[in-house]
C-alpha cells in the first residue's frame, strides 16, 4: 500500500525571477504539523518529498529550481533553498539561511546566517549576506553585487531618480547595519 501524500497547493502563488513559487498545506498529520497546517513555498512537488518522512517547508521559507528537501528535514523562517542544494536526515535550515548550488545539509546539521533586509518604496526588496566566501552580497531581484558594484549598478541605471535615490539609500543602509552587526569590522557589537 503506498502511502497518502502529505501536501497540497493552496492556490497561492509568488513571482520571483521568473519563477512562480507554490504555497503548501497539509492534508494530512505529518509529525507534529496538524492536517490543514499552511506551509511555505515551493516551486513543484521535486522540491519536497510527498510522502515519506516528516519533511517541511515553514513561515516564509522558499524551496525552488532542482533543490530538495527530505526525510525529517526542516526548512522555516526566511531560509532559501535552491540550485542542486538538498537538504536532508533531521537537518535544518532556518532563520534567513541560503543554502543553494550543489550544497547538502544532512543529519543534525543546523544552518542559520546573518540576514539584512530592506524594502525600496515599490516592493524590491534588498538582502544583505555574507557569501561562502563571506564577502558582504546584496541580492536585489536576480542581481547579485558586492557593496561597490550594487552603488556603481544604480548609479549607472537609475541615477538621478526617485528610485535610484532610494536605492543608494538602502545601499548605505545595509552596509551601516552590517557594521553594527558585526559583519564589517568597526561595528559597534
Amino acid at each position: 500500500m503506498s502511502e497518502q501524500r502529505k501536501y497540497e497547493f493552496t492556490g497561492e502563488t509568488k513571482e520571483w525571477c521568473g519563477i512562480t513559487l507554490r504555497q503548501i498545506r497539509a492534508v494530512r498529520a505529518i509529525g507534529w504539523i496538524a492536517a490543514g497546517t499552511v506551509g511555505g513555498w515551493i516551486e513543484s512537488e521535486e522540491n519536497l518529498d510527498q510522502v515519506s518522512g516528516n519533511a517541511w517547508v515553514y513561515g516564509n521559507a522558499w524551496v525552488y529550481g532542482n533543490a530538495c528537501v527530505s526525510g525529517n528535514a526542516q526548512v522555516s523562517g526566511n531560509a532559501w533553498v535552491s540550485g542542486n542544494a538538498r537538504v536532508y536526515g533531521n537537518a535544518q535550515v532556518s532563520g534567513n539561511a541560503w543554502v543553494f548550488g550543489n550544497a547538502w545539509v544532512y543529519g543534525n546539521a543546523r544552518v542559520v546566517s546573518k540576514i539584512i533586509v530592506a524594502t525600496r518604496s515599490d516592493g524590491y526588496t534588498f538582502l544583505l549576506t555574507p557569501d561562502k566566501d563571506n564577502i558582504l552580497r546584496i541580492i536585489a531581484g536576480c542581481r547579485y553585487f558586492d557593496i561597490e558594484q550594487a552603488r556603481k549598478h544604480w548609479r549607472e541605471t537609475r541615477g538621478g531618480t526617485q528610485l535610484g535615490d532610494e536605492s543608494l539609500a538602502i545601499v548605505d543602509h545595509l552596509e551601516r547595519m552590517a557594521k553594527i552587526c558585526g559583519l564589517i569590522n568597526g561595528g559597534d557589537k
